[in-house]
């Protein structure tokens, strides 16, 4: 029996692949190409190779393709080593970002391409290459911090309903985006699961399976109006009459007001305390309501379901193209595989990074904190000896 575990483990680790890995070690420029889009315009921005200000050593030291000029678009990619379907497999992407140049407004999703690409001519924008799965976070202001998952079917981009979380520290974390062939997603953030669900329910790719019937419409004379007036609730009489304000009795005519050059005076006028508003009948509940009427629906006979959401013929690429305001951001430890077993050392390796470059961060803001007091003291100091050499004035004598 034990022998039998142990070869069904070995065949479910064999029978693991991951398509792509790279961490961005040795030679990455022999394996990425850097686009061609927008260096006519001089709107290109340079990428570099860092591990940033603040990083781990050793084995857990992340360095990635790094974004270099503020106010710029970015476009690079790498040939998967062999092209592949995803049919009746899982799909993992995964990939690490660190924005430490607390990012104001920018990308940080990578792509994944079908085949053919020119990665010379690879391209966002109006006019942007196709591709089949758009994944990871987007930052702009306070009012877009998100991670989308977009999926390309029928020669259009849908965008996941849901609304998925993403981090905007300065630190780096971890992405990781899994599709099932039973039409299914999940989204991991440092390795714990932020979302998941159906395909055909959270994407806007298949028609509505019901809609309402065409055929029928609310009745005339369905009352869905809850409330109405009581009827029998009358308007005081003169209750119009009461003015909003009236004149303050309290007031004074100032002893050095003139009639001839101020005009005549006028007591001001405050708000009446007896005003109260104009009248309202009061609210009863209608006794002839039926309630909100409801559409009836039918299935939409449009809609035909698709088992093969989640499969794509053909992956040839993974590529960043990006748009960031304020540059700094560096990508790393990209998977392409077809199990989560798949990306568990790069996510350890990230929470290992994450942790040593919180601590260099908190050391050097501490220092660059004392230095600023230092240097406020100093210039404190060297005003007040200013202000003490400063002649003094001889008090004037009276005349």
């Amino acid at each position: 029996m034990k022998l039998v575990v142990v070869l069904l483990g070995f065949i479910a680790i064999a029978s693991a692949t991951v398509y792509f890995k790279d961490n961005l070690s040795g030679d990455w420029q022999s394996r990425w190409v850097v686009s061609n889009w927008k260096k006519d315009s001089n709107e290109a921005g340079e990428w570099k190779v860092s591990a940033g200000k603040y990083h781990a050593d050793g084995a857990n030291k992340i360095v990635g393709l790094q974004t270099s000029q503020d106010a710029r678009f970015y476009a690079i990619s790498s040939k998967f080593p062999k092209s592949f379907s995803n049919k009746d497999k899982k799909l993992v992407v995964s990939f690490s970002v660190k924005h430490e140049q607390n990012i104001d407004c920018g990308g940080g999703y990578v792509k994944l391409l079908p085949e053919p690409l020119d990665q010379k001519e690879f391209k966002g924008g109006a006019s942007e290459s196709v591709y089949n799965i758009m994944f990871g976070p987007d930052i702009c202001g306070h009012s877009t911090k998100k991670t989308h998952v977009i999926l390309n079917h029928g020669g259009k981009n849908h965008l996941v309903k849901k609304t998925i979380p993403c981090e905007s520290d300065e630190l780096t974390h971890t992405y990781t985006l899994l599709i099932s062939p039973d039409n299914t997603y999940e989204v991991y953030i440092d390795g714990s699961k932020k979302e998941s669900g159906s395909i055909e329910d959270d994407f806007p790719i298949l028609p509505d399976k019901m809609i309402k019937d065409p055929s029928k419409s609310k009745p005339s004379d369905w009352v869905d109006q809850k409330m109405i007036d009581d009827p029998n609730d009358n308007k005081p009489e003169g209750y119009d009459d009461i003015p909003a304000e009236i004149v303050d009795s309290s007031a004074k005519k100032p002893e050095d007001w003139d009639d001839q050059l101020d005009g005549e005076w006028e007591a001001p006028k405050i708000a009446n305390p007896e005003y109260k508003g104009p009248w309202a009948a009061k609210k009863i509940e209608n006794p002839a309501y039926k309630g909100e009427w409801v559409h009836p629906m039918i299935d939409n006979p449009d809609y035909k379901p698709d088992s093969t959401l989640y499969s794509y013929a053909n992956f040839g690429f993974i590529g960043l193209d990006l748009w960031q305001v304020k540059s700094g951001s560096i990508f790393s430890n990209f998977v392409v595989a077809d199990s989560l077993d798949d990306v568990k050392d790069v996510t350890e390796i990230a929470t290992k990074a994450r942790e040593a470059e919180k601590k260099a961060k908190e050391a050097q803001d501490e220092i660059d904190r004392k230095k600023r007091e230092e240097e406020e003291k100093a210039k404190k100091a060297e005003e007040d000896a200013h202000k003490a050499d400063e002649p003094k004035e001889e008090p004037k004598e009276d005349l």
